[in-house]
């Protein structure tokens, strides 16, 4: 069949193009390496029927209604709102920290002192940065801003990331900033919410169209090659005419010509749990990699519409990426430091003359996209595309 579209991976950045190309009348060929469609979103049901998101917690959230609207084509939801507790000094408070975190570490006196300085400076329901917040120069503040910075920030960044915060882009700090509210849900946007029958249900009616051909198990590197001196892409040797969406590793497309872009990797250690194991869906561990060497442990099951009597628990573990290594081979993150992004935009001047070749998603574009803002991303690059 000849194909107008050749997408290379079957995540939501894939899968949401293929689907709106394929509406466009356009015939669609994706190819995922994996055996499985959804990418990292893909979950799945165990034997005690808790449903398994197998590459980490993924949480709906958005204030967009029109990514809301086009993925409600394919699903119902249920409502979800995720909260997150941090264990701080033998104790159990609100992740983003918040003033119910203050009122849950500190004496009454100086919580009251701390909450009404914080409340004078930046006013209720604000979302300060941490680096914000450590820059200010009123003493009380500012000595909260250390305290929480040492105990919620430092420790889980170098765990997380492998780097210090202050190395760090600080978009990627901003993205858990301090609260100034006693609201302690994790996310605040209008529509928080799970798909009903899971996130590959989901995936598997949207690529449900005539106009779409979906090979899982196959390496698009096995097919696909971009000559960089005539401008083309090569599909099986040949020159490919129509688009190429491309969602992987930009660095593995150009066969690594300027070397390894560096990623953050997660290994999740899953275990059988009893309903109730821990006090949260997700309780975050921001203490010293010797005290915990994890990051954080989530419950699937409270996740979940109803929540199983046998749960299941993900301990999850950070490393740096490495294609060839026995743990951290699967990228989830781009490293954001000013040598990633320099050498990153090498690996983009590369494809600026080649007008069928398109970077989509968080590896393909070396950025941070949550679910909704890849579903909208997407359907902004096919809406270009279809003219």
């Amino acid at each position: 069949m000849k194909y107008d579209v050749i997408i290379a991976g079957a995540g939501y950045a894939g899968a949401v193009s293929a689907r709106c190309l394929a509406e466009a009348g356009k015939q669609v060929l994706v190819l995922e390496k994996r055996d499985h469609i959804g990418g990292n979103a893909y979950d799945a049901y165990d034997d005690n029927g808790v449903r398994r998101h197998v590459y980490g917690p993924h949480l709906f959230h958005t204030n967009n209604g029109n990514v809301v609207d086009f993925l409600s084509r394919f699903t119902d939801w249920y409502p979800y709102e995720h909260r997150v507790l941090g264990y701080i000094e033998g104790k159990t408070v609100p992740i983003p920290f918040n003033l119910t975190s203050i009122e849950k570490l500190f004496d009454p006196e100086t919580a009251d002192h701390l909450k009404t300085e914080l409340i004078k400076a930046y006013g209720m329901e604000r979302k300060v940065p941490i680096l914000e917040l450590r820059k200010n120069e009123d003493p009380a503040i500012n000595q909260l801003a250390e305290y929480i910075f040492e105990h919620v920030f430092k420790y889980y960044t170098m765990k997380q990331w492998g780097y210090g915060a202050e190395e760090i882009d600080p978009a990627v700090t901003a993205r858990v900033p301090v609260h100034v509210s006693y609201d302690d849900r994790y996310f605040q946007d209008a529509y928080q919410m799970m798909p009903k029958d899971g996130y590959t249900a989901m995936f598997k009616c949207m690529l449900d169209h005539d106009g779409i051909t979906v090979v899982t198990g196959c390496d698009v590197m096995e097919h696909i090659r971009i000559d960089t001196e005539q401008h083309q892409v090569l599909y099986d040797g040949e020159a490919f005419t129509g688009e190429f969406i491309y969602t992987g590793l930009v660095d593995q497309l150009l066969e690594y010509r300027y070397g390894d872009l560096p990623y953050r990797s997660l290994e999740f250690d899953v275990q059988e749990e009893t309903k109730g194991f821990q006090p949260a869906a997700t309780v975050n561990y921001p203490t010293p990699a010797e005290i915990h060497p994890f990051t954080r442990i989530s419950d699937y099951g409270m996740m979940m519409e109803s929540c199983p009597e046998k749960t299941a628990s993900a301990v999850e573990y950070p490393y740096a990426y490495s294609r060839n290594g026995e743990k951290g081979t699967v990228p989830y993150y781009p490293v954001f430091t000013d040598a990633s992004k320099e050498q990153y935009a090498r690996y983009a001047e590369l494809l600026k003359d080649i007008p069928n070749v398109h970077l989509l998603g968080r590896l393909a574009e070396y950025r941070y996209y949550n679910m909704d803002s890849i579903t909208e991303r997407a359907l902004e690059v096919c809406g270009s595309l279809i003219g």
